[in-house]
């Protein structure tokens, strides 16, 4: 398994998913190709042409390494002035004269692929970081990417259609791994037409599109392997791999076999009408490089948040506002707990949804929506992957007796501030959490296996909860 802390590019993540792979193998954080000459960004828009032995030469470095939205009603009248995408059409895509889908497809979304390098200031100097993708949002610059792909950086190059800009970092949320950057001076630029990432079908074809290994303007084919597959990321893993060391949740991710490698991060999965229905973040792999199993964030998901930084807003989450602890059949025959598995409510947030649906402390969370969980970090995935203000079924373990109970879903606007000075208090002092998984208040930026982040700034395992550490 490659060791990324290697390599002079901070990019890469060795994340070890619970279900998705097998215990040799790693969870990839896409990580961008490593540069190795310091660079200075042009101040001005500028035309150029990139042979294939430039853009090699920059992906030669990262050759071993790894990767590395509700959709929104559109005016299309409107659409530039209001930094708004580009409205969903109901056409679908029909290739003319012959050419194949994918060439069609390709036509289509290839002048809305960005291409992204990232600097880091070395001493007053510009220094490469790395490279990934991005797609065009708007006629007017804004772009969407990771948020693996940008941090860190302090300045901003990115290419379309083979003109370059100087970009602005916008805004970004690391707990989902979102990011906008805004092309200066842009204009006329072509938004790739979004899709609906609520209505796939396992087996239907995709295209994935970025720059893999800094190979610009790169298509490949394959299908939705798989839908609703979930990550949590830690905050401790998150560091490790160069990132914002925030813990980093991955709801209802798209699983394809069309390759997703090195420096495909941000860039797009597209569908047979050539829309917009992922963010390519994430591979499986045993080598670092492609191995048949790739992962998108939603579109629906990630243009919403995406939208919200546009908009100079704080990206918001969906909270069910309690505390968390992991019920394991070890833990409930210790502690004489009536099931052996799900979510333990450790406390109830005042003035949250929780609370006014009537959630108290020691219910045992099994099931939202029918879906059964198993822990906290299933209902915290399942409470991510849906909206502030979603109403939801929860069904709930009482003294031994299970009921349903309705929960409106907040927002976790006011816990950000307070999750992140949490962490900044858990930098500092690292108390130890024992084997327990310890959560904050579900849907702060403060999430992590073992990252005491709560309402009172630390987070609870079974055996802080029954006085036995």
């Amino acid at each position: 398994m490659t060791n990324f802390n290697t390599n002079p590019s901070p990019r890469g993540n060795h994340a070890r998913p619970a279900e998705l792979i097998a215990d040799s193998a790693a969870f990839d954080i896409d990580r961008s190709v490593a540069a190795s000459v310091a660079e200075t960004v042009p101040g001005a828009q500028s035309k150029r042409s990139r042979t294939f032995l430039t853009g090699f030469a920059g992906a030669a470095m990262a050759c071993m390494l790894a990767l590395g939205i509700n959709s929104a009603v559109i005016n299309p009248a409107t659409a530039e002035a209001a930094n708004e995408p580009a409205p969903m059409s109901q056409a679908a895509l029909t290739p003319q004269n012959g050419e194949t889908l994918a060439e069609a497809v390709a036509a289509k979304c290839l002048p809305s692929v960005v291409f992204v390098e990232t600097y880091a200031d070395a001493g007053g100097q510009l220094q490469a970081m790395g490279t990934g993708s991005g797609v065009v949002m708007t006629q007017d610059g804004y772009l969407i990417t990771n948020n693996h792909v940008v941090d860190g950086g302090q300045a901003f190059k990115v290419t379309i259609e083979g003109n370059t800009y100087d970009a602005e970092l916008v805004g970004t949320d690391p707990s989902s791994d979102v990011a906008v950057l805004k092309a200066k001076d842009a204009k006329g630029l072509t938004p790739m037409e979004i899709g609906n990432s609520d209505d796939l079908t396992v087996g239907q074809w995709v295209m994935t599109l970025g720059a893999p290994f800094g190979l610009e303007q790169s298509v490949a084919t394959g299908i939705v392997s798989a839908t609703s597959r979930s990550q949590i990321m830690d905050a401790s893993e998150s560091a490790q791999a160069g990132g914002s060391g925030e813990a980093t949740i991955y709801p209802n991710m798209i699983q394809t076999d069309a390759a997703i490698n090195p420096g495909n991060s941000g860039g797009a999965m597209v569908d047979a009408d050539g829309k917009l229905i992922g963010i390519n973040t994430l591979i499986t792999s045993y080598s670092g490089n492609y191995s048949g199993v790739g992962f998108a964030i939603p579109a629906n998901y990630a243009v919403n948040l995406a939208n919200q930084i546009i908009a100079g807003e704080t990206p918001t989450h969906a909270q069910l506002g309690v505390s968390l602890s992991t019920v394991n059949d070890q833990m409930a025959g210790s502690y004489n707990l009536p099931a052996e598995s799900g979510a333990y409510v450790a406390s109830v947030a005042q003035g949250s949804g929780a609370e006014a649906a009537g959630l108290a402390e020691g219910d045992i969370i099994t099931a939202l929506n029918g879906e059964k969980v198993e822990g906290a970090s299933d209902l915290m995935l399942a409470v991510r992957g849906e909206k502030p203000g979603d109403t939801v079924t929860l069904t709930v373990n009482r003294n031994g007796q299970e009921q349903e109970i309705q929960v409106t879903l907040g927002d976790d606007a006011a816990s950000q501030k307070a999750a992140a000075e949490a962490k900044k208090q858990l930098e500092q002092s690292m108390p130890d959490q024992g084997d327990g998984y310890g959560y904050g208040q579900d849907g702060s930026n403060g999430y992590g296996y073992g990252d005491p982040y709560g309402q009172d700034g630390r987070g609870l395992n079974l055996d802080d909860l029954f006085g036995q550490r």
